[in-house]
């Protein structure tokens, strides 16, 4: 009997969730909880952590779960690290459902750097207006360059002080059109754009703009994550249930 732990909180979870409750299967959609809101899912929903690699694997057992399909977003590196640890521990199935990664075409001006800090360092020395497309939980990082003008776009707006000290935010949630972003770039004087290389089609309208518009984008690489099984369609994934052992991985 299949019984799936499907970690969620992206397009593509929630595209899977409906597939999953269309076709009978039995999963539990896990959020981590950052988001204030969350959109309903069709499935018996779960949010929070699970309190680390030792928790996750306590769930596992508690819950019958058979399978894991890792759905997180490609940043979420903490908990894809502990899911591949858990199921391994835990003698459960794991794949991840990965988008994949944007790559830089003609016209772009792309500084790849390996993290945050990276980031940071690459940002010019004069003041600039800076286009932070890396959601909030890691702002604190750029209070170390406060000369910056700072334009975040948030899911939820911030319910207190942030840490930068000139920064302006707007609330909103993808996906984003090219001509919206064009004119939001443009209506804000955006010099730079500092973003995480997410991939997918919700946010890239951003990177489309900057082409247009000749902005140069600090684009910060995918964390490395340990091996594991991965796939890039909903068929993939149910290849994965139906047939672990076919993927080959």
């Amino acid at each position: 009997m299949t019984r799936v732990l499907l970690l969620g909180g992206t397009t593509e979870a929630a595209a899977l969730a409906r597939h999953f409750a269309e076709g009978g299967i039995d999963a539990v959609y896990s959020y981590a909880g950052r988001t204030e809101t969350p959109a309903a899912q069709p499935l018996p929903v779960r949010i929070g952590g699970f309190g680390g690699i030792d928790g996750l694997v306590a769930y596992l057992g508690a819950e019958s779960i058979t399978h894991i399909v890792d759905a997180t977003h490609p940043f979420a590196a903490t908990m894809s690290r502990n899911a591949v640890a858990a199921a391994e521990r835990a003698g459960v199935r794991l794949c991840a459902y990965e988008r994949p990664a944007w790559e830089a075409e003609d016209g772009d001006d792309w500084t790849h750097v390996a993290d945050l800090a990276g980031a940071v360092a690459a940002l010019p020395e004069e003041p600039s207006c800076i286009f932070l497309a890396i959601g909030r939980q890691h702002l604190s990082a750029f209070a170390a360059l406060p000369w910056h003008r700072y334009i975040l776009r948030l899911v939820d707006a911030p319910t207190g002080a942030l840490p930068l000290p000139d920064a302006q935010v707007v609330v909103a949630k993808g996906p984003f059109t090219a001509e919206d972003d064009t004119a939001l770039l443009k209506s804000r004087r955006v010099n730079l754009i500092v973003a995480k290389n997410s991939g997918g089609s919700g946010a890239r309208a951003k990177l489309v703009a900057a082409r247009a518009l000749g902005l140069p984008v600090i684009m910060i690489d995918r964390p490395v994550l340990p091996p594991r099984q991965s796939v890039s369609s909903i068929d993939g994934i149910m290849r994965f249930l139906a047939h672990p052992a076919d993927l080959g991985v």
